[in-house]
């Protein structure tokens, strides 16, 4: 079995689906500017998915050693999570920004040029992480006022909080290194530095908790110091893969450290649109919460369960809609943008279909999705109203990802910054309100909201998308 090539004049590489499939996984010196671009996709979305993947359970092997604390220690890391939020925002944004303007000079062949941008990813990653780093380690317990934590969690927090904002910088990097290395075309590297982070964390999670061996034990404090010890360590093999060893795609060399102005404010302007528009979307979904949450526990935690397995599920397409955003900026850079604009197309329709099938597994079996989570019966009724209901636009939203990636792919933040906040705080909040309580619908009508915006989100997008102007943003 292969995979189709476009051209005769592509490169010599086996596109056969193992072939494909192993390049995913070694690593690749193919050039995605040529050849096939279901194999480029393939290539490029499985290490990324996987990757993300990673990322996100970062977060549940720390609830899962730390719940054997307590509850006060659950929501300890809990609600330093919720401040984490930030760091993530703009980690990726800053992500964006770089993977972008890589991408854009690896397409023109101008390693030269991606190598500079990728010293300068790293000035602006230092000077933000120290800067969002210092308030919260002097801010700590105000920060776990501010959210409403009892005096015992506070004093047991502080610690925990202060080592995990204090020590942001890892967060940051972890998204931006990564983020240059998508940028290049080579995921597979990415991937592999999520794999030690998370390997080195479950190692160092139970160890530093509970004090196993020569580890002292520092309990919740303890699962802070082990996620800062792999991100950490993930980090160092990032920066060696990218910095010192020659890793065959992009090499940063001394000459390559010479400070830029110009470069690093496009950078700073570029970035600073996608944390707004990644930030923008992520609080949109905490006004949801404020509106479910007038209808009692029951719909909360309904929601929240329904919630998780949604976006459990958007993790292959996410990392799907990512490589995308890698083949638009590389083919812009190569002076094609019509096979920029087919990339697109192909990994559009391609998550449309993934998510529309999933989406009907949520209509059709939502009661055996949610029955796994939870027994409790007015519970499990409103997370299957939510499952079935975002599920009859789950094609949509696997539309509109791609989309929205693919104006950042091309340095095109602002489009989907406009789109997302006029879609998600004056059409999907003021819609969950209305049809949640004026109308009667009770929690359903929020469930109903969320499913019309990313519709609506989707279609508008990939109208303004196919209108071109994406294709005339310079980087």
């Amino acid at each position: 079995m292969s995979i189709q090539i476009e051209s005769p004049v592509a490169e010599a590489h086996d596109n056969s689906i193992f072939g494909v499939l192993r390049e995913a996984f070694v690593g690749t010196t193919r050039d995605f500017t040529k050849g096939s671009i279901p194999a480029a996709l393939i290539i490029l979305a499985i290490p990324m998915i996987l990757e993300m993947s990673m990322e996100s359970l970062f977060a549940i092997v720390d609830t899962f050693f730390v719940s054997k604390l307590g509850a006060d220690s659950i929501a300890v890391v809990g609600l330093t999570e919720s401040i984490l939020v930030l760091s993530y925002a703009v980690g990726i944004g800053l992500s964006i920004g770089g993977t972008a303007t890589v991408a854009r000079r690896v397409g023109e062949q101008d390693m030269e040029g991606a190598a500079r941008t990728a010293t300068h990813v790293v000035f602006l990653g230092i000077v933000v992480a120290i800067a969002m780093g210092l308030p919260g380690i002097i801010f700590a317990p105000q920060l776990f006022e501010l959210l409403g934590a009892e005096p015992h969690v506070i004093e047991l927090g502080t610690p925990f909080m202060r080592i995990m904002l204090g020590t942001n910088i890892v967060i940051v990097f972890l998204f931006l290194l990564n983020g240059i290395f998508r940028g290049a075309g080579d995921a597979a590297i990415a991937l592999r530095v999520l794999i030690i982070a998370n390997g080195l964390n479950i190692l160092f999670c139970p160890m530093f908790i509970f004090g196993i061996g020569p580890f002292p034990e520092l309990g919740v404090t303890g699962a802070a110091v082990a996620t800062v010890c792999g991100r950490g360590l993930g980090v160092a093999y990032a920066a060696w893969a990218l910095f010192i060893r020659d890793n065959g795609r992009l090499n940063v060399e001394a000459k390559h450290w010479k400070f830029d102005p110009k470069l690093l404010w496009s950078l700073i302007t570029l970035s600073a649109t996608a944390v707004l528009q990644f930030l923008i979307a992520t609080l949109s979904w905490s006004g949801l919460v404020m509106i479910l949450a007038g209808f009692g526990t029951f719909a909360l935690a309904g929601y929240q369960i329904g919630l998780r397995v949604i976006m459990f599920v958007l993790l292959p397409a996410v990392g799907l809609a990512n490589a995308a955003a890698t083949l638009v900026g590389q083919n812009l850079g190569a002076g094609q943008p019509d096979r920029a604009e087919r990339s697109v197309w192909t990994a559009g329709i391609l998550n449309a279909v993934l998510l529309g099938i999933a989406g009907a597994i949520f209509v059709l079996f939502s009661e055996a999705v949610v029955t796994v989570f939870t027994q409790e019966p007015e519970v499990a009724a409103f997370g299957r109203d939510c499952l079935r209901i975002v599920g009859y636009g789950y094609a949509f939203y696997g539309l509109g990802m791609v989309m929205e990636s693919s104006f950042n792919g091309a340095g095109d933040t602002w489009t989907p910054t406009y789109l997302n906040f006029i879609v998600f705080w004056l059409l999907e909040i003021p819609m969950a309100y209305v049809l949640s309580t004026r109308f009667g619908w009770g929690p359903q009508g929020v469930f109903w909201a969320i499913t019309i915006s990313f519709s609506m989100l989707a279609v508008s997008a990939a109208l303004l998308f196919k209108r071109g102007k994406w294709k005339l943003k310079e980087v």
